[in-house]
């Protein structure tokens, strides 16, 4: 009896040790949206057997290697996305179908060597909105400098003349043969993250119009209501209450409103921002070291 009891007892420890060996490896993956919009993030998750190494591939020619992998789709339409799971020698994949639909608002991304920033362009200034995608979508602005930073204030470029420039040469008047008639908006203000049109002075551009291309990005300061009551009696006009709370909580460069086009805002990466707001600059506020730019237009 003594020997039958142990040669069953050493049978199924032989079966516990074989059968997850030879079990079927199980894997299944899923998002937490089927449908979604361009530039909106998307969460993947993995379950199932635990593999030796993971594999997505998002069908826009980007990968991962995370388990539960975040991603963002930069254009519509319908993409399969796979994984596929290491179990030693043997993979296994399985797929899944994802759509992408348009956003619902224009949308670029300006690259930096400091970051990526996605940037809303306004539908109440279509002059400036136009614009600026035709000349994204010609590459106009690819290699560009951010040629002007005040730290505190805002963040400059879109010259031409800046593409390649040596450290000598003067920058700031360069642009395209035209200008673009003012399109102020009550109620679009230069809060912190507001890209606005750059242009020549006053005296020598009484209407105030804007650039063909050159542009600044506001970082500002945070404001009091004192100072914004200032600026209400100077310019003659009144903010509501909750421009006042934008201003008073992120900040901005109030003094601007209604003399610059403000045509767009950053909605993700503001503190790119600041990371080139504080380099450093010599003489005309220029980066000792060059600031590169890149924009895209999401679709």
């Amino acid at each position: 009896m003594r020997k039958k009891s142990m040669i069953r007892v050493f049978c199924l420890l032989v079966t516990i040790l074989i059968l997850p060996a030879c079990s079927k490896k199980m894997l299944h993956i899923k998002s937490d949206k089927s449908q979604v919009k361009v530039s909106e993030l998307v969460n993947f998750m993995y379950s199932g057997s635990e593999p030796s190494a993971l594999n997505w591939s998002f069908g826009d020619g980007s990968s991962s290697t995370d388990r539960n992998p975040i991603h963002r789709f930069e254009a519509s339409g319908n993409y399969t996305v796979s994984c596929k799971a290491s179990f030693g020698s043997k993979v296994k994949e399985v797929k899944m179908n994802i759509e992408v639909k348009h956003p619902d608002h224009c949308l670029v991304v300006l690259e930096t060597n400091y970051g990526n920033m996605t940037i809303r362009l306004y539908d109440q200034t279509p002059q400036h909105r136009d614009n600026f995608i035709k000349l994204v979508d010609e590459g106009y602005y690819n290699d560009l400098l951010f040629h002007r930073v005040i730290n505190g204030f805002m963040i400059q470029g879109g010259d031409p003349n800046s593409r390649g420039a040596g450290a000598d040469v003067q920058l700031g008047s360069g642009g395209p043969s035209y200008t673009i008639e003012a399109e102020f908006r009550n109620e679009l203000i230069h809060k912190k993250g507001a890209l606005a049109a750059a242009r020549t002075g006053d005296q020598v551009n009484p209407q105030k119009r804007s650039s063909g291309s050159q542009f600044f990005i506001v970082q500002g300061s945070i404001q009091t209501e004192s100072g914004l009551s200032r600026i209400e009696d100077m310019k003659g006009f009144k903010y509501t209450e909750e421009q006042k709370k934008i201003y008073t909580s992120i900040g901005g460069t109030p003094f601007l409103d209604r003399d610059y086009t403000v045509f767009g805002e950053v909605v993700e990466g503001l503190d790119v921002i600041d990371k080139i707001a504080s380099v450093k600059t010599a003489r005309g506020d220029r980066p000792l070291e060059d600031v590169k730019m890149k924009i895209k237009v999401l679709k």
